[in-house]
């Protein structure tokens, strides 16, 4: 199964560099489970993707994601009602990796984070953050994006 390890920061705040595309995202959730397991669906840029994840580790998770067309996105769309966020996001390159830069909107509007995806988890063991990331919050559950989808902006 495919595994997503990554490690996930906050922002004070971003400025993305002018060769940085921006990719607008919306995001809902079909199903969130106690278990760890999330159905979501994303419009990203103009492409559609359902993705599953799976686990409750902080750091690596099983996910699997299958492209959908725009007509069974917009036929799923209305069941995530609720669970849904909006975001914008910058892959932003970063010396042998990318950061994923994501800037929230709506209800979310203020807040900002970094993730970065790793092949090991000795790798992400061995990742030192650049000085411009903030407090880190991988496993931090009110930093997870179906808990802010669900439940709005963390407290301040």
């Amino acid at each position: 199964m495919p595994l997503e390890i990554e490690r996930k920061f906050l922002l004070d705040g971003f400025t993305p560099p002018s060769s940085v595309a921006a990719e607008p995202i919306e995001q809902g959730y079909i199903a969130i489970t106690a278990d760890g397991t999330e159905v979501r669906l994303r419009s990203i840029a103009g492409a559609y993707v359902l993705g599953v994840k799976r686990g409750t580790g902080s750091l690596a998770r099983t996910e699997v994601e299958c492209p959908l067309t725009e007509s069974e996105f917009d036929e799923l769309w209305p069941s995530t009602a609720g669970a849904r966020l909006v975001k914008t996001r910058y892959a932003v390159p970063l010396d042998a990796t990318t950061a994923y830069v994501d800037v929230y909107a709506e209800s979310l509007a203020g807040l900002h984070t970094v993730e970065v995806e790793f092949g090991s988890e000795e790798e992400a063991a061995d990742f030192t953050p650049p000085t411009w990331f903030g407090r880190e919050v991988t496993g931090v559950k009110r930093y997870k994006n179906r808990v802010l989808a669900t439940e709005g902006p963390p407290p301040a």
